[in-house]
């Protein structure tokens, strides 16, 4: 059993890729907090699929993809608060207008370029396993400046996402946090992908948070119970994938998935059993 978790430690790669999963967890199980909260779960699917065309010009040319997807990312996060505010839209709508156009021309870029297919596979289900230090470093990064500006506005933030009008009615600048938090959810988002991959970035970001979501009730707690669910998501997953030769981002979502599984069966007051138990004990009582 000891074998069982040294043996992998013994890799350089293993190491790297470990900084870089628990660095992931960390942003992606409190941002993820807001997102579940917020119901901004196709953004974030939506900002991870039209990252594409940023990852792809930076292939192109050379480029490290990370960057790359920062590039788009920055800007389209913006732009679709603006199309939604000023177009009199839905979220949701500008969302798919930004969605369907970067992923349209990631996969034009793609398609002029021969010999990419195993940088397009660890584009769209991550390459974890080929982590730099340069790329640990730009996760740190990003980690570090969301974190930051989470501590820093936390009032803000937990106001507007349970009550915007509240807020706005108690002095919350409304309109700032209404663009930041697509922003935040885009930069990680893009730090997720390494991870994950585009096409699974949505689970680490979302599982975590909803599976904290059954376990804990104050915003704090539910950001404490996200981290710790994706820290053992992402270290579960990738001795997964070690030991059972399974590819690293799906291994660390079947992973998440498997953890919420339990806690929507037996999360007190809210679990599957909890509420039959309780169904039955209240009959007999009846």
């Amino acid at each position: 059993m000891y074998g069982v978790f040294v043996e992998p430690l013994e890799f350089e790669f293993i190491q790297r890729a470990l900084i870089a999963a628990v660095l992931t967890a960390t942003v992606t199980s409190i941002v993820g907090t807001y997102v579940v909260l917020k119901g901004l779960g196709f953004m974030g699917d939506a900002i991870a699929h039209s990252a594409l065309v940023g990852m792809a010009a930076s292939l192109r040319l050379g480029g490290n993809v990370l960057w790359g997807a920062f590039a788009w990312v920055l800007p389209a996060s913006l732009i679709i608060t603006w199309i939604s505010r000023r177009g009199g839209l839905r979220l949701d709508t500008s969302i798919g207008i930004i969605y369907s156009l970067g992923f349209s021309l990631g996969i034009i870029l793609i398609s002029q370029v021969s010999g990419y297919t195993t940088d397009l596979f660890g584009l769209l289900f991550g390459d974890l396993l080929g982590v730099s230090w340069g790329e640990i470093i730009g996760i740190g990064v990003v980690t570090t400046v969301v974190l930051a500006v989470v501590v820093l506005l936390y009032k803000e933030l937990l106001f507007a996402s349970y009550d915007e009008s509240m807020a706005a009615a108690s002095g919350v600048p409304v309109t700032l946090v209404q663009y930041l938090l697509p922003v935040l959810v885009g930069v990680t988002t893009v730090a997720a992908v390494k991870t994950v991959g585009i096409v699974l970035v949505l689970s680490l970001l979302v599982t975590p948070a909803a599976t904290a979501r059954l376990l804990a009730r104050r915003l704090l707690g539910i950001m404490g119970v996200s981290f710790v669910v994706a820290l053992v998501s992402v270290i579960g997953g990738l001795y997964l994938s070690f030991h059972a030769d399974w590819p690293t981002g799906p291994a660390i979502v079947v992973f998440a998935s498997g953890v919420f599984g339990v806690a929507l069966l037996f999360a007190p007051g809210r679990g599957f059993v909890w509420q039959r138990n309780a169904f039955f004990a209240n009959r007999r009582l009846g």
